[in-house]
C-alpha cells in the first residue's frame, strides 16, 4: 500500500512563543516543517535558542535562521521545499514598541508579507494563513469584536501594520487564486511565553517581591487565551481553507471576501476577563500578593477587547476553553521550574 507523503508545512517565527507550540503540534501530527526564526534581540534570545533546541531534537523539523524581509529569502525557500501549508507567524510585535522603533515594524511586518506573498504568487501553497491581532479592531467599541465589524481606527503602528497585512494578503488572494486564512489573536498567554507579555512580568516582579505596574488603574479587560488552544484552533484552521464564492454570495456571519479565497477569523475565549481578577490569578499560582502601582493608560493601547468566536466554532466546531486560572496556573509552573524559582 502506498504511503501518502507527509504534507510540509513553512512556519515562520518558528521560534517564538506560538511559533515553537504549533511546529511542536504539526510534527507531532506528522507534518515535515520548516521553520523561519531570526531569533531578534527584542526579547531575551536565550528563550528562544531553547525552544528552537528542542524543536531540533525532532525528526522533520529544519530551520532556517534569517529574516522573512531578506530579499529572496522565502522565493528560494519556497522554490525549494514547495510547502503545502504556510503559517506565517513571524512579526515585530509589541504596542509600546512600535511608538519607540515603528521602522522595524515596517520591515518585518510589511516587507516581510510582502516577501511572503510574491513567492507564494510564484509558488503556490495550497493554504496560507497568515498571523493578524485583536489589536486591528482599534477604537471599535461593540464587543464582543466580530470578523464582520469595521476595523478602520487602529490605535498603535503595531497594528496598522498588521491590518495592512490583512490587506495586502486580499489583494494577492484576489489577484491570485490564493487561500488566504487571517488570524485575528487576543491575548495569548502560557508557558514558554513572552517576557514583554504582562502575565510573564506580572509573575516575575510577584516572586521576586517587586512592586507591579498595572495600566488604565487596573481597569482593564482582555480576552485572554491559552496558547494551546490557539495551536488547536489554528491546527484545524489549516483543513479549512477559504473558496471563493462562486456567486459572490457570503453567509451571514461570514468574514469570507466575495471576490477573493480570503478571509478572517478570530481566536479567542469568548470571554473578556478584569485584570484585576487575571493578577490575583497569578496571586493564587505564585501564593504571593502583589503590590500594584496603578498607573494611566499606555499610549497606543484600548481597555477591552473580547472576542467573538462563533465563525471559529462554525468552521472547525470547536472553541477555546482552558480558563485563567488553570491556564495561568500552567505558567506559574513552567516559570518556577524554567528559572528554578
Amino acid at each position: 500500500m502506498t504511503q501518502t507523503p507527509a504534507r510540509t508545512a513553512l512556519v515562520t517565527g518558528s521560534s517564538g512563543f506560538i511559533g515553537f507550540h504549533l511546529c511542536q503540534r504539526l510534527l507531532a501530527d506528522g507534518f515535515r516543517v520548516i521553520g523561519v526564526d531570526n531569533l531578534s534581540d527584542y526579547y531575551e534570545v536565550s528563550l528562544k535558542e531553547r525552544r528552537q533546541a528542542m524543536l531540533c531534537q525532532t525528526p522533520g523539523f529544519t530551520v532556517i535562521n534569517d529574516s522573512v524581509e531578506t530579499p529572496g529569502l522565502m522565493m528560494g525557500l519556497f522554490a525549494e521545499h514547495r510547502p503545502d501549508v504556510v503559517v506565517h507567524l513571524a512579526a515585530q510585535a509589541g504596542v509600546r514598541y512600535s511608538i519607540e522603533n515603528p521602522r522595524s515594524y515596517l520591515e518585518s511586518n510589511i516587507i516581510g508579507t510582502f516577501e511572503i506573498l510574491e513567492a507564494a504568487r510564484a509558488h503556490p501553497p495550497a493554504h496560507m494563513l497568515l498571523a493578524s491581532t485583536s489589536s486591528a479592531f482599534g477604537a471599535n467599541t461593540k464587543m464582543p469584536y466580530a470578523e464582520t465589524d469595521r476595523a478602520d481606527h487602529q490605535m498603535s503602528f503595531y497594528a496598522a501594520t498588521k491590518k495592512a497585512t490583512e490587506s495586502m494578503a486580499h489583494s494577492y488572494a484576489h489577484l491570485f487564486g490564493l487561500p488566504v486564512t487571517m488570524f485575528r489573536f487576543f491575548t495569548v498567554y502560557g508557558p514558554w511565553g513572552r517576557p514583554d507579555m504582562a502575565l510573564f512580568k506580572f509573575t516575575k516582579a510577584i516572586l521576586a517581591g517587586e512592586p507591579i505596574d498595572v495600566y488604565n488603574f487596573g481597569d482593564m479587560k482582555r480576552d485572554f487565551t491559552y496558547v494551546t488552544d490557539l495551536v488547536e484552533a489554528i491546527r484545524l484552521l489549516i483543513d479549512a481553507a477559504p473558496v471563493r464564492p462562486a456567486d459572490g454570495v457570503v453567509p451571514e456571519g461570514d468574514s469570507l471576501s466575495p471576490v477573493a479565497p480570503w478571509r478572517v477569523v478570530n481566536i479567542g475565549n469568548s470571554d473578556a476577563v478584569q485584570l484585576t481578577d487575571f493578577i490575583a490569578a497569578i496571586e493564587a499560582a505564585t501564593g504571593r500578593t502583589a503590590t500594584r502601582n496603578l498607573m494611566p493608560m499606555q499610549a497606543g493601547d484600548v481597555p477591552a477587547t473580547w472576542a467573538d468566536a462563533s465563525l471559529l466554532r462554525s468552521l472547525t466546531g470547536y472553541a477555546p476553553k482552558t480558563r485563567v486560572p488553570e491556564g495561568v496556573k500552567a505558567f506559574v509552573d513552567w516559570y518556577r521550574d524554567y528559572y528554578g524559582v
